[in-house]
């Protein structure tokens, strides 16, 4: 093996130069330490590589063959450091990003539309998971970043805070009466309530937050995703707690009625999760700056 493959850069340009005097120039070093490099090599290779005339130099017949290989190499490289350059350039790749259904829908779609409009040729993919597993999908590697419900805690993550999410009980026309005044919580919990399923983010938040208030939520129906809450209490199945970010108008509609509580559910955020010390693709880095940040 030649230990030094700077080598065969000097041949290879050097070949196509058809002097020393012309490689030197090329790669902005001496016509001596060209010939120094040449003779490395050739000393390396066992045997001649060019034979001089009075045109300048050609290669051997053992230089024709090597050449063969290296000008290979030298296209191959050629093509990693453009593909390289692509990358960097946003005019090809992929980005992995983490989601639950109801942040996709409402937080993150808009915002993979515009950067897809802006860079159609990068590959989007997106999965969808609770906060918890999004997590874990992270701390896996199968996804550059995930856009998650806070809050969370875990010293292996960077956080970057974004929208303000607003949670609220909502109910339809059914259930109009328990709306005149604001509830406690005590009164709150005596209502059919449809609440996500234990595990997700959203749901470990809500029931922190009655504990505090020294009651225990035990809704009658527990569901997976938002739309399947607002699509429930639109039927008139109960009362829901949903973001009310996302139902804005239809609360000015009048299509569903907010449930005060005193005291209200503290405002949480939206977080962009990212694992520390490992740095994201230019693609990934891109679509961040493009989120709202703060």
């Amino acid at each position: 093996m030649v230990e030094n493959m700077e080598w065969y850069r000097v041949f290879y340009v050097t070949a196509k130069a058809g002097s020393f005097t012309l490689a030197a120039e090329q790669l902005f070093i001496t016509q001596p330490a060209v010939t120094h490099h040449i003779k490395q090599l050739e000393h390396a290779l066992g045997g001649q590589l060019f034979f001089r005339s009075s045109k300048g130099v050609h290669l051997t017949h053992a230089g024709q063959m090597l050449y063969t290989y290296i000008e290979q190499a030298m296209n191959l490289i050629s093509t990693g450091e453009r593909k390289l350059a692509e990358l960097h350039q946003l005019m090809e790749g992929e980005i992995r990003i983490g989601a639950g259904d109801t942040l996709c829908k409402h937080y993150l779609l808009p915002y993979l539309e515009q950067f897809h409009e802006s860079y159609p040729n990068i590959h989007i993919q997106v999965t969808n998971r609770t906060t918890p597993e999004t997590i874990q999908l992270l701390k896996a590697g199968k996804i550059d970043f995930g856009i998650v419900n806070l809050p969370i805690s875990d010293k292996q993550v960077t956080i970057l805070e974004s929208w303000e999410l607003i949670d609220c009980f909502i109910t339809s026309a059914k259930y109009k009466h328990s709306i005149h005044e604001p509830l406690t919580w005590e009164q709150l919990i005596q209502l059919p309530l449809i609440l996500f399923e234990k595990g997700s983010n959203t749901r470990n938040y809500i029931d922190q937050f009655c504990a505090e208030q020294g009651v225990e939520m035990k809704p009658e129906i527990e569901l997976g995703s938002e739309d399947l809450l607002v699509e429930f209490v639109r039927r008139g199945l109960g009362v829901a707690c949903v973001v009310k970010n996302f139902i804005q108008n239809e609360l000015d509609k009048d299509t569903f009625y907010e449930v005060a509580v005193d005291p209200p559910l503290p405002p949480r955020k939206v977080g962009i999760i990212t694992m520390k010390q490992i740095p994201l693709t230019s693609a990934a880095n891109t679509f961040i700056e493009m989120l709202p940040i703060g």
